[in-house]
């Protein structure tokens, strides 16, 4: 017999999922809404966040939010005391874009012009990212995809055709059908790819930094407990990552013929030669 922890529901979780096209979101939320759920959860964009609010009045909300900052959105006002329905993990991406620019530039010092692969659910995080380059002297070439699919050859041929030096992809759940498409078209195309989380450095990306995916659940399968025992999510402080993990793909580097300063290796909690 499967024993739940006390003050926990008996019910099964019910799922749902968009499949990558986001016109279908609010049916989606609003089938969960009929089904009486006491305690929503989304991840990744700010899409099945605004369906779910957008289907339901009371119900609580504990998110992962991946592909924006939900603070700077006004999903919450105050991380440490959200005080409505939301509250979540968050990988504040209205920082760790910049950050992982900066260490682009570090990485290749001589650089000027770097492509970038947006969507509709990154504007957030382009905007730090248009911001970090102003200041490191880096001319951008934004390459905006609107609904899926994606047209990623054209896209690489795009940057290729800019004179871009580095591809440098955001962070976005649309794209991650196409984590071994993206860095393998940029290695035949001798563009270093630069990601935001280490499963990209695994399928062939030269750098990654950002968060650890596994603990970012954990945290939020906890809020979802909490809930459920009946602790109000506005009682619930929103959380960040504690580590970030820097990865390198060794033998995506020597293909480039990149040398990773030691200033770089040093720092790089994954080498991965693959």
């Amino acid at each position: 017999m499967r024993r739940f922890p006390a003050g926990l529901s008996r019910r099964r979780p019910a799922f749902r999922h968009a499949a990558g096209r986001v016109e279908r979101l609010p049916a989606l939320a609003a089938e969960l809404v009929k089904l009486n759920c006491e305690v929503f959860f989304a991840t990744g964009p700010e899409a099945p966040i605004l369906a779910l609010k957008g289907a339901s009045r009371d119900t609580p909300i504990v998110f992962i939010a991946v592909d924006f900052d939900p603070v700077v959105t006004g999903h919450v006002v105050n991380p440490a005391r959200p005080g409505g329905r939301l509250t979540g993990v968050t990988a504040i991406q209205s920082v760790l874009p910049a950050k992982r620019l900066e260490l682009v530039k570090e990485l290749l010092p001589g650089i000027k012009r770097v492509a970038v692969m947006s969507n509709d659910q990154t504007p957030g995080q382009l905007a730090v990212v248009e911001e970090a380059a102003k200041r490191l002297g880096l001319t951008l070439h934004v390459i905006h995809f609107k609904q899926p699919p994606f047209d990623y050859e054209s896209a690489i041929a795009d940057a290729v055709k800019s004179k871009a030096e580095v591809l440098f992809v955001l962070g976005s759940a649309f794209f991650v059908p196409a984590r071994r498409l993206i860095p393998e078209l940029a290695l035949k195309a001798r563009l270093p790819s630069v990601f935001h989380h280490a499963q990209w450095a695994e399928t062939g990306g030269l750098m990654s930094y950002g968060f650890n995916f596994p603990q970012m659940w954990r945290t939020a399968a906890e809020m979802v407990a909490k809930v459920l025992r009946g602790t109000k999510p506005g009682d619930i402080p929103m959380e960040q990552p504690t580590t970030y993990e820097l990865a390198i793909n060794a033998a995506t580097a020597r293909a480039l013929g990149i040398r990773i300063p030691e200033s770089i290796r040093v720092r790089v909690d994954r080498i991965i030669d693959a």
